[in-house]
């Protein structure tokens, strides 16, 4: 904990001194939207979309290095996107790795698309398969969806180690985490556990998901998020079953986070929420598209938001060719979420986004596209009020920033430069240390 503060503290015997060089302190940054063990495993996996790879030359040069994961025999590719080479299926990965089980995620995390050589060694046939799997004139094409926990039951996966996260984490000046995954469940939680006391995870976890955790015993490290609601717009739940699935985590005395990247997925969402009712710290994740009569409905419902700003820079060249003209204002707000009195705090979705976050707080004040086109000017925000977007409680995203203060947790972000050098160069390369609850878990040497 922070004991004191002041200007002439004495030191103590066994203190260390930092000669900080007038460098800005901050409260550790916290990541409002993370899946870790997905993040984890993309680390070890090729990246096939932009702005990595951007056509199907390059694609087809990067899967024929054949390069495989940790002697698994399996090559796994990330962040696919259709831009680089249309909807790919079993065939057109067979054309260049033939000899190899291949699967590659399209980068909204839904879609995975397999070779026929991984379909086999996932042991699919005609007669027995997921789902999820997608046939066309009775022939599989390699697409998958939404089957996750039947590729890892397939795989027999382990879950991942997670020490390289977080030390990467830790460089950002991140000391806390809100793992957003919809099926988290007992297992999840055990895993994150047993991390953090063998020193792998140095990051505090609020983990959301499923009501399998509803019961988990949280520890000083981790502890029980929101219920997790993940809606698909081709495939809406029931209206009353999803108000049903409300009110039982609002019963059980969890609050609910509904994802929601398109605009029918918010309406349904909000009136889901009008129907069945709202529990303080009820939010949307996303709003990815929230026209001003959705604002307007996000105020007076009292729910938060936690968005994704950086995807203005790292998807906004697609989403101006993809998304309707007239909804184009509307994507990834920020200035007027705030100008509506709406709760607003950030997160990464890594790994669908960069997990760094001053890359997001970069974005935030510029709204440019990675070629340099600025999106809708006036949702900017300032370079404080993209700070702020990583500095609030992990149980109170956007309602105001944590502060340094004694009784206040140690968990704290260096900077090598003051603030106001910082402010017009939002850039991770300046941070300098990062500490958890007094123990110093980065340094940039």
């Amino acid at each position: 904990m922070i004991a004191d503060m002041g200007f002439h503290l004495p030191p103590k015997e066994g203190d260390s001194v930092i000669d900080a060089g007038g460098g800005c302190l901050l409260p550790g940054l916290h990541d409002h939207h993370i899946h870790l063990m997905a993040l984890a495993a993309s680390l070890d996996s090729l990246q096939c979309g932009p702005p990595d790879i951007q056509s199907a030359a390059a694609l087809a040069a990067l899967l024929s290095k054949r390069n495989t994961m940790h002697g698994s025999g399996w090559v796994r590719g990330v962040a696919y996107h259709p831009s680089v080479a249309g909807d790919i299926d079993r065939d057109w990965l067979d054309r260049y790795v033939p000899d190899l089980p291949v699967r590659i995620q399209h980068r909204g995390g839904r879609l995975w698309v397999l070779n026929s050589r991984a379909l086999q060694e996932l042991g699919v046939s005609s007669g027995a398969y997921p789902a999820g799997l997608e046939h066309i004139n009775g022939r599989a094409t390699g697409r998958l969806y939404e089957e996750d926990n039947w590729l890892r039951t397939r795989l027999k996966s382990r879950p991942p180690n997670l020490a390289r996260v977080s030390g990467m984490l830790a460089s950002y000046g991140i000391t806390g985490v809100t793992d957003t995954t919809p099926t988290n469940g007992s297992v999840e939680w055990l895993h994150f556990q047993q991390s953090q006391s063998s020193g792998q995870l140095r990051q505090r976890v609020r983990m959301m998901g499923s009501q399998q955790i509803t019961h988990c015993e949280e520890t000083g490290l981790l502890e029980r998020g929101e219920f997790k609601i993940h809606l698909l717009e081709s495939r809406l739940p029931d209206p009353d079953t999803l108000g049903r699935d409300i009110a039982a985590a609002h019963a059980s005395g969890r609050a609910v986070a509904i994802h929601c990247v398109t605009l029918t997925e918010l309406v349904f969402a909000l009136s889901a929420l009008q129907s069945a009712g709202v529990r303080p710290g009820d939010r949307i994740e996303h709003a990815s598209i929230t026209p001003p009569d959705m604002l307007e409905s996000i105020r007076d419902l009292g729910l938060r938001v936690v968005t994704q700003p950086h995807f203005i820079t790292e998807r906004g060249d697609q989403y101006r060719e993809d998304v309707e003209p007239a909804e184009q204002p509307w994507l990834y707000r920020g200035a007027n979420f705030l100008a509506a009195g709406i709760a607003l705090a950030g997160g990464s979705d890594a790994p669908f986004g960069n997990p760094d976050p001053w890359r997001s707080m970069h974005s935030a004040v510029t709204r440019a596209t990675h070629s340099g086109r600025v999106m809708t000017a006036a949702e900017r925000l300032s370079p404080e009020q993209a700070l702020s977007l990583f500095l609030s409680d992990a149980g109170s995203p956007g309602t105001g920033n944590r502060t340094l203060e004694p009784g206040a947790r140690a968990d704290l972000c260096l900077l090598d430069s003051p603030w106001e050098d910082i402010r017009d160069d939002l850039d991770s390369r300046h941070v300098r240390s990062t500490w958890l609850a007094g123990d110093l878990i980065y340094s940039a040497g």
